[in-house]
């Protein structure tokens, strides 16, 4: 297949490109590698892509709408991955902008594009994050999302609205899938797992939010990459609730675990420990995540369920080898 993957110098999207190469499909990737955190992060992301005879690389801003538009026109996919967005809850709350440009007109651009080229399956990122204030535990695809805590929650929903009526209205199926804390190997370096890990290693204290009283599903990077490979290869059909060929799977380690088990588990794995602050829960921040993913196995044959040992082990060693001893990026690529 010809794939598109949006976003393919971020965390996610640089895996799944590499998992689709790997298999023999042609990838086309665009990201306009943004300063949100280093682009320089990004560079090296893309430079495990771009030595791979069937991957194209494109610089573009999902946000203009005529070159998005003529972009689309021009390479005709069959199925596109669209993992371009502005990331991170925190960050909501100081460019709210940049969050509609992206999330929002970025999205529809891309739905258009679909639209008008007869794509197969669009498959797109959405966030745990749309449970919001949610207290029923584990969160099921099914629970009500109408109460965002933050702008970026607000932002994922609106593309799973925004997605169900281009499938209702046009016949594109499309498949959301909404990730639990993703972490690994390559990671975004504004994530809580990766500032711990540079702070325990510099002897600095870390800042663990509402007391530590948190819990969070955190999910391996391979494990998303299954999901979102295995769902890609089979197309979004009706449901009982909708005629429209669209569906919105959780995808989560569904076991969750405690915030200062969580620290303590990186703690041995670094063979440090740290001084914790402990501060009150930040605006738009939530105390817990739990994945429910019946419906992705049912779906797809698949679940998540990396114990998290393991995947920090992975992380670790690689964060020492690309900033540490062995890293030829340690001073060139600063987080």
């Amino acid at each position: 297949m010809k794939v598109l993957v949006t976003g393919c110098a971020g965390f996610i999207g640089m895996h799944v490109t590499q998992r689709l190469l790997a298999r023999g499909d042609e990838v086309v990737g665009v990201d306009n590698l943004n300063n949100y955190y280093s682009p320089l992060l990004k560079d090296a992301r893309l430079a495990q892509l771009t030595t791979q005879p069937n991957f194209r690389f494109k610089w573009l801003d999902l946000a203009d709408r005529n070159t998005t538009a003529a972009f689309f026109k021009g390479e005709r996919f069959d199925r596109v991955v669209h993992l371009a967005a502005q990331a991170g809850v925190r960050y909501s709350l100081h460019n709210p902008q940049a969050y509609v440009d992206s999330n929002l007109v970025g999205f529809a651009n891309v739905l258009e594009g679909c639209r008008k080229q007869a794509v197969e399956h669009l498959v797109y990122a959405s966030s745990s994050s749309v449970y919001g204030g949610n207290t029923k535990m584990p969160f099921a695809e099914n629970d009500p999302v109408d109460q965002p805590v933050s702008l970026y929650a607000a932002t994922k929903k609106a593309n799973e609205l925004m997605a169900h009526s281009y499938s209702h209205l046009y016949a594109l199926p499309a498949t959301g899938l909404r990730f639990f804390t993703v972490y690994g190997p390559w990671g975004r370096p504004d994530m809580a797992y990766f500032l711990f890990t540079k702070a325990i290693l510099a002897g600095t204290p870390i800042d663990v939010f509402n007391h530590g009283d948190m819990q969070r599903d955190f999910t391996y990077i391979d494990d998303i990459v299954e999901g979102v490979v295995r769902v890609l290869d089979r197309c979004a059909m009706g449901t009982a609730g909708s005629a429209a060929p669209h569906r919105v799977f959780n995808i989560g380690n569904h076991q969750p675990v405690p915030l200062l088990a969580f620290i303590d588990s990186l703690e041995k794995n670094l063979g440090k420990t740290v001084e914790k602050r402990l501060l009150p829960m930040q605006d738009g921040d939530v105390p817990a995540t739990y994945a429910d993913v019946s419906a992705l196995k049912a779906w797809v044959g698949f679940s998540p369920d990396t114990p998290l040992g393991e995947g920090l082990s992975k992380f670790v060693a690689w964060y020492r080898a690309f900033y540490g001893g062995l890293g030829v990026y340690r001073t060139t690529f600063e987080t």
